[in-house]
């Protein structure tokens, strides 16, 4: 593996991108305020006489200081979800060993070079593991049924504002930066996932060094396409994409992984927060072996993230669903963060949670 000098030129833009309001999310959000709804979420008003059969009303955990406007965001994204007939998506049952659906992943996310990329490299070790302790135990206590798997999400290639010797604008951390967050995972009895923020650079080039620790048991993958910059735009200056081909080249690389070392199935985490981030993603090729997550990411208020949760990874179905909740960012204008029972509302349920 290639070594890289860990200086402090981790880009802060991979902090990520604030959601971006759609005029399809804003238009649903509006259309969504009904009187019947309004009501359901917890507003005035009288439910509108019709003809047409009722639906069961939804009811939504009550949250201090949540608005309104997140609540009904909140009660149409769970409509919508009670009214797809996508989910769960057909495929084989799971392989001995696979991780989803039994468990639901719940996971901490940045890198220990940068305080301002996730809470991964924000608090010191112990702190660190402390306050994932409390996510874990929140998560357990809202859905008894699921038990938690506990995973560390480190930033394995990171973005950059400079181009570096080679003109990639990645930054790949070292294999002792990688070891020491196993350890870090191996108290908590934690899976670990290597995210890759290729640049300029691609998928292709930046797998193939981290096999040594693929090979393992629990390490799995995460590819962020916010920060693949196929035309050439400096991270961090535009929101990047991937392509179903990049995808299924990850998914092949696992699942030739799983077969040559004997290994359970692995997760493959892609992070989603506009449509055009994963494109052609009816041609993603699911194999048993390597169990696919697109993963809501972007900060904003909860209302934007549940329609996009809606638009960008229910309405377009790929497997199992994540999200991702900003300790920081998604609290900017006040908002607390969205909470456990929030989201078991949501229908696919997601599962595996991300905090940053």
């Amino acid at each position: 593996m290639t070594t890289a000098t860990a200086t402090q030129n981790v880009l802060a833009a991979a902090t990520s991108t604030p959601i971006s309001a759609t005029p399809t999310a804003t238009t649903d959000t509006t259309a969504a305020s009904t009187a019947g709804e309004a009501n359901e979420a917890g507003g005035a008003g009288a439910v509108a006489k019709d003809s047409a059969p009722k639906e069961p009303p939804i009811t939504v955990p009550s949250v201090a200081k949540r608005t309104r406007k997140d609540s009904i965001a909140l009660v149409s994204a769970i409509r919508a979800g009670r009214k797809s007939t996508m989910w769960p998506v057909k495929t084989p049952p799971p392989l001995p060993g696979s991780i989803l659906p039994a468990r639901r992943i719940v996971a901490y996310y940045g890198n220990p070079l940068s305080k301002r990329m996730g809470i991964l490299g924000e608090l010191p070790p112990d702190q660190m593991l402390a306050k994932f302790d409390t996510e874990i135990a929140e998560w357990q206590r809202a859905d008894p049924s699921t038990p938690v798997q506990p995973a560390l999400h480190l930033v394995a290639v990171v973005a950059q504002g400079s181009p570096g010797r080679d003109g990639k604008y990645r930054l790949r951390m070292t294999d002792s930066l990688i070891e020491t967050v196993a350890t870090w995972a191996a108290r908590r009895d934690a899976i670990v996932f290597l995210d890759l923020q290729v640049a300029l650079s691609t998928v292709q080039e930046e797998i193939p060094r981290l096999i040594s620790f693929l090979k393992r048991p629990n390490f799995h993958l995460g590819l962020d396409p916010e920060f693949s910059m196929k035309t050439g735009a400096k991270p961090g200056t535009k929101i990047g994409t991937m392509s179903s081909s990049d995808v299924n080249y990850a998914i092949g690389v696992l699942s030739d992984l799983v077969t040559q070392n004997n290994l359970p199935p692995k997760v493959l985490v892609l992070h989603r927060f506009t449509r055009p981030m994963i494109t052609g993603y009816k041609k993603i090729r699911l194999d048993p072996r390597v169990q696919v997550v697109i993963h809501m990411d972007g900060w904003g208020q909860p209302w934007l993230k549940y329609d996009s949760y809606r638009d960008y990874v229910a309405d377009e179905p790929v497997q199992f669903t994540g999200f991702k909740i900003f300790y920081k960012n998604d609290t900017k204008k006040g908002d607390p963060i969205i909470t456990p029972p929030e989201l078991l509302h949501l229908h696919p349920k997601p599962v595996y949670i991300q905090y940053q």
